[in-house]
């Protein structure tokens, strides 16, 4: 199952305990994003030993427009991570909501 903005907006906000993963490349991550563990698209499947422990966890994944973090949740599904979320339309769709321009 997926997520939109506003639902990913009020987990950030209460500070629900969840992965929140950044897949886009570090220039897009340094430009703009909302907290997100940087691991760019092209080391996800190299990172999941390190996000073993998480594989119970809700995962949330974003990138630039939902595409990216659409591969990266397959990925993770695949790896065995039973609750990976995927942003949709990622972070132009945040800026879109919440006024921001790019």
């Amino acid at each position: 199952m997926d997520i939109n903005v506003q639902e990913l907006k009020e987990k950030i906000q209460r500070g629900d305990d969840f992965v929140l993963i950044d897949v886009r490349e570090p220039y897009e991550h340094e430009d703009f994003n909302v907290g997100g563990q940087l691991i760019p698209l092209g080391t996800v499947e190299s990172a999941v030993a390190s996000l073993e422990d998480h594989k119970d966890d809700e995962v949330v994944v974003y990138c630039r427009s939902g595409k990216r973090s659409a591969n990266a949740q397959y990925i993770l599904q695949s790896a065995g991570f039973k609750n990976v979320r995927n942003l949709e339309g990622g972070m132009l769709a945040w800026m879109d909501a919440y006024g921001m321009t790019k």
